[in-house]
């Protein structure tokens, strides 16, 4: 059986709703929503979140990945940038023993 929503409990759906917990509780006792109850604890089903979650955890994912290669990128730059200041050593201290550059003809 495929459902299209996620059960969440009060807490989770307060915040996701933006509403307060005592006003999902007058919800849940006039029947205006649709709940589960667990060990004590209530669940809400909602359709409309499930999505809104999925794509928060989507931007979020975005998000880090963006970090991720920022980071990566500032890392390679500076590799790069090494690599330029050790090759310019190189050749100001080694430019006599230096072979010659090979001619290439096109």
């Amino acid at each position: 059986m495929h459902q299209d929503g996620i059960w969440l409990s009060i807490l989770d759906y307060a915040a996701a709703k933006k509403i307060s917990i005592s006003t999902i509780r007058r919800s849940i006792k006039s029947g205006h929503v649709k709940f589960r109850e667990e060990n004590g604890k209530y669940f809400i089903w909602t359709k409309e979140i499930k999505n809104q979650l999925i794509e928060e955890k989507l931007e979020l994912t975005h998000k880090l990945e963006l970090e991720f290669i920022k980071r990566k990128n500032r890392d390679l730059i500076e590799e790069v940038n090494d690599l330029k200041m050790l090759l310019a050593v190189y050749e100001n201290t080694h430019a006599d023993k230096l072979p010659p550059i090979p001619e290439i003809e096109l």
